[in-house]
C-alpha cells in the first residue's frame, strides 16, 4: 500500500511544468512556484493557499456548483460572469421591469435583490486522504467498488465536518489513484448587486460564442450575506454582507504582452488522458448525436422567442445553457480532428503496447479497452439519446419527476406525510415559468422522430411499434407532429392549471395513463431492461482499465508533466498574456477596444445592438480613469491560461495577486482542450477588469459599487 501511495503522490510532481497547461491543486503549487516565480510571481507560496491563515483561495468562490466567483471587497462583493448569473438576472425579469434587457445596478444594499436556491462555497481546507481510502477498498471486487466508495466518502466527509456547519466531499483524481477531502462554508443568501445590460454582457450573442477576437462584457455582481456573527444563514432581513478573510484587489494598471497571469477556480471537467477509443466514438457518434439534437430545441425555441418579448424572457435562460455546448461540440469535433488528436492517442498506444508486453499486470488494458468498446458503441448512441432526446424534451423530463408520486400512490399501505410532501414538491416546482408549450409540442414531435430513425429498432420500447401501428406504418414528419399534438391536448401536464387540478385529487390510474408519463415510463423502462446493464458493465471495465491506464502511463514515462483532470475541485493555473495565429497568413493581437464594438454593431440584429448610452460615451471618448496610456477603452485580452467549463468567472490575477480581469471562454482553434490540451492555440478569453469598472462607474452610474472595491492604480 506504502508503494502505491508513493507512486500517487509523485504524479503531481514529476517532470518540468509548462507555463501554460495545467490545473493544479492549490495545496502542491510549491512544486511549481520556481516556474511562476521566472514568468513574474511576486507572491509566496502561503500567499497563494494556506490552511492556517488568509490567502488568495479565500477570496474564491464556488458559484452555485457550476460557475467561479470571486471576492473583490470587504462587504462580501462577488464578482463572476454574466452567463453565470444569468439565470437569476432573468428570473427578476418582466417586461415591466426587464432586467436582461435594461440592466441592473443597486445604488445601496436594500436594492439587491434575493435569489431563492442559489448558493456559494468557499473551500475552509483540503486534504489528502488517498491512504485511508485505498485501505478501505483493498480486496473490492470492480462490481463493487462505486458502491464501496460511496461508503468510505460518505463516512470521511462526516467525520471532517463533525460539530461543523461545513459540508465537505471527497472526490477521485487520476481515475482513483488518489483521493482529496474538500471541506466548505456555504452560503445561501446570495443577492444580485449589478448586471449590464445583456447587450453588453452577451455581446455577440452565438455568433462570437467560442470566438476571438472578442467584445463583451461578460460579467455580473453578487453579495454574500451571513447572521450578525458573520456565519452562513437562510436569508433573513437581519442578514447583513459578510465580512471576508481576504478579497482582491483591483488593478487599472492593465496587461501587456507576455504579462503572467494566473487564474483560481472550479473546472468542471475534462478528459485528456482518454484512450484512441474513446475518441472515435465521441467524434463519430455522440458529439454529432448531441449536436443534431439540441439544434431542434434551439430551432424551434427561437422561433417562439423572436416573436414576443415575453416568450424571449420566458425562454432566454434555456436557450443561453442549451446552445453554449451545443456550439462547444462542434468545435471540439472539429479540433479534434483537425489537431489528429486520435492518431495522436494512436501512436501513443503502439509505444505503450511494446513497453507493457513483458509486464503482465499492464499488457492487457489495451486490448481490454478495445473489446469493451466494441461492446458499447452499440449501446452507447441510446445511453445519449436517453439524456438529450428523451428528457430533452422539457414537458417529458418533466414527467420524469412524478416517478416519486408514482411509488407513492402504489404503496401498499400509503404513507399520507409522504404522499403530501411529494405533491407539494410537484406544485412548488417553477416548471411552467419557462414552458412554452407552443415550442415544446414541436420539440418534442422532432425529438421522437430523431429517436426513432436513429435508434436501431431492437432497442425500441414497445411504445413506439403501438405508435406506428396506430398511423398505420405512416412515420414522415406530419406522423410525429400528429402524435405529439395528440400528447400535449389530453397531457394534465401541458398546463399548471391542469397539473394543479390532477394534485389536488392525485391518482394512480390516472397518472399512469396521462400520455406524457405513459411516454416517459415506456423509454425509462425499455432502458432499464434493455440497455442499463451493458451500459453499467462497459462503466465498470472501463474504470477499471483506465485507473491501470493512467498509473502505467507514469511508469512508462516518470518525465512527462502528470496532472489531474478537472472535477469541479478548486484549480489553480499559470501563464502568460499572448498574441497567437490561428493559420497561416493571419494573427490576433492580445486584446481588444470599444472600436471593435462599434465595428460590429447592427441594429437589425439582437446579437450586436449598442445601448445608445454606451454610443454616446465612445463619441465622447469619456473613459475616466479606466483608458489605456493611449486613451483607449480596452475591452477583452487573451492569455495562454489551462482553464475549462466552471471557470467561467474565474479572476485572472497578476503577479502581485491583483484582479486585472475576468475568465470566461475559450477559443474556437482550442476547443478540443477538455480532451487533448494543444500549447500552440489554447487561449481564455477574459474581459479587461477596466471595461468591466468603466462600465459600472460610467455606464451604470453605480459608484457606490466601485467605492467598496481596493483599486490599485499603479
Amino acid at each position: 500500500m506504502k508503494k502505491i501511495f508513493t507512486l500517487i503522490a509523485a504524479l503531481f510532481i514529476v517532470g518540468t511544468s509548462i507555463a501554460d497547461e495545467g490545473m493544479w491543486l492549490p495545496m502542491l503549487l510549491k512544486n511549481n512556484y520556481e516556474q511562476m516565480q521566472k514568468l513574474g510571481l511576486k507572491l509566496t507560496p502561503e500567499q497563494l493557499y494556506d490552511i492556517n491563515h488568509a490567502s488568495l483561495k479565500d477570496a474564491i468562490v464556488w458559484f452555485n456548483g457550476g460557475c467561479t466567483s470571486e471576492i473583490i471587497s470587504e462587504q462580501g462583493l462577488l464578482l463572476t460572469n454574466h452567463h453565470c448569473g444569468y439565470d437569476a438576472i432573468a428570473k427578476h425579469s418582466t417586461t415591466a421591469d426587464n432586467l436582461l434587457d435594461n440592466g441592473f445596478w443597486a445604488k445601496s444594499f436594500a436594492e439587491e435583490k434575493v435569489n431563492e436556491g442559489m448558493w456559494v462555497s468557499i473551500l475552509v481546507r483540503m486534504e489528502d486522504v488517498s491512504d485511508r481510502v485505498n485501505k478501505a477498498l483493498a480486496g473490492v471486487e470492480a462490481k463493487d467498488l462505486e458502491s464501496k466508495k460511496t461508503e468510505i466518502f460518505k463516512a470521511l466527509e462526516k467525520e471532517s465536518t463533525k460539530d461543523t456547519k461545513y459540508e465537505a466531499m471527497v472526490k477521485s483524481f487520476f481515475k482513483d489513484n488518489a483521493f482529496y477531502l474538500f471541506v466548505f462554508e456555504k452560503f445561501t443568501d446570495i443577492r444580485l448587486v449589478a448586471a449590464p445590460p445583456q447587450s453588453i454582457g452577451k455581446f455577440g450573442g452565438d455568433t462570437d460564442n467560442w470566438m476571438w477576437p472578442r467584445h463583451n462584457a461578460d460579467f455580473s455582481m453578487f453579495r454574500i450575506y451571513a447572521n450578525k456573527d458573520n456565519q452562513p444563514a437562510a436569508y433573513s432581513k437581519d442578514n447583513v454582507p459578510y465580512k471576508p478573510k481576504q478579497f482582491l484587489n483591483v488593478s487599472i494598471k492593465g496587461v501587456n504582452d507576455n504579462d503572467f497571469t494566473m487564474i483560481y477556480g472550479f473546472p468542471g471537467r475534462t478528459n485528456r488522458y482518454e484512450n484512441s477509443f474513446g475518441i472515435k466514438l465521441a467524434v463519430d457518434k455522440i458529439n454529432p448525436a448531441i449536436v443534431a439534437l439540441r439544434d431542434i430545441r434551439l430551432t424551434n425555441w427561437k422561433q417562439e422567442m423572436d416573436k414576443s418579448d415575453s416568450v424571449r424572457l420566458l425562454l432566454s435562460s434555456n436557450y443561453a445553457k442549451i446552445s453554449n455546448y451545443w456550439k462547444y461540440f462542434i468545435g471540439q469535433t472539429e479540433q479534434l480532428k483537425r489537431l489528429k488528436v486520435y492518431d495522436e492517442k494512436v501512436g501513443i498506444e503502439k509505444q505503450f503496447t511494446d513497453w507493457a508486453k513483458n509486464k503482465p499486470e499492464y499488457a492487457a488494458i489495451l486490448p481490454g479497452f478495445e473489446k469493451a468498446y466494441s461492446s458499447y458503441n452499440d449501446y452507447a448512441l441510446h445511453a445519449t439519446y436517453m439524456r438529450e432526446c428523451i428528457l430533452g424534451s422539457s414537458l417529458i423530463a418533466y414527467a420524469n419527476k412524478y416517478l416519486a408520486l408514482e411509488t407513492a400512490l402504489s404503496a401498499t399501505v400509503q404513507n399520507p406525510e409522504e404522499l403530501k410532501k411529494n405533491i407539494e414538491l410537484l406544485k412548488a416546482s417553477e416548471f411552467y415559468k419557462s414552458f412554452n408549450a407552443i415550442s415544446e409540442e414541436k420539440i418534442f414531435a422532432g425529438l421522437t422522430q430523431m429517436f426513432y430513425e436513429n435508434i436501431p429498432a431492437n432497442q425500441h420500447p414497445e411504445y413506439l411499434e403501438k405508435m406506428e401501428k396506430k398511423y398505420k406504418g405512416k412515420t414522415t414528419k406530419e406522423t410525429f407532429e400528429k402524435f405529439a399534438k395528440e400528447v400535449f391536448k389530453k397531457s394534465f401536464m401541458t398546463s399548471k392549471k391542469s397539473a394543479d387540478e390532477f394534485l389536488d385529487m392525485a391518482d394512480l390510474k390516472k397518472l399512469q395513463k396521462d400520455p406524457s408519463f405513459a411516454y416517459f415510463k415506456a423509454f425509462y423502462n425499455n432502458y432499464n431492461e434493455k440497455i442499463k446493464s451493458h451500459i453499467d458493465e462497459f462503466a465498470i471495465v472501463n474504470n477499471t482499465l483506465g485507473s491501470k491506464y493512467i498509473k502505467a502511463l507514469m511508469e512508462m514515462d516518470p518525465t512527462k508533466t502528470a496532472y489531474p483532470d478537472a472535477n469541479s475541485t478548486l484549480r489553480f493555473s499559470y501563464g502568460t498574456v499572448k498574441s497567437y495565429s490561428p493559420k497561416d497568413g493571419a494573427g490576433f493581437r492580445y486584446y481588444t477596444t470599444i472600436e471593435g464594438v462599434m465595428e460590429k454593431e447592427n441594429p437589425n440584429s439582437f446579437e450586436f445592438t449598442v445601448p445608445s448610452k454606451l454610443k454616446d460615451l465612445y463619441n465622447k471618448k469619456d473613459y475616466g480613469v479606466y483608458a489605456d496610456a493611449n486613451g483607449e477603452m480596452r475591452t477583452d485580452f487573451i492569455s495562454n491560461n489551462d482553464i475549462t467549463g466552471g471557470n467561467s468567472g474565474s479572476p485572472v490575477m497578476n503577479g502581485n495577486g491583483e484582479l486585472v480581469g475576468l475568465a470566461f471562454d475559450g477559443n474556437w482553434e482550442a476547443m478540443s482542450g477538455d480532451i487533448a490540451f494543444d500549447s500552440k492555440y489554447k487561449r481564455t478569453i477574459c474581459v479587461d477588469i477596466r471595461y468591466i469598472l468603466f462600465l459600472i462607474d460610467k455606464f451604470g452610474g453605480a459608484q457606490n459599487i466601485i467605492n467598496e472595491m481596493k483599486i490599485i492604480k499603479n
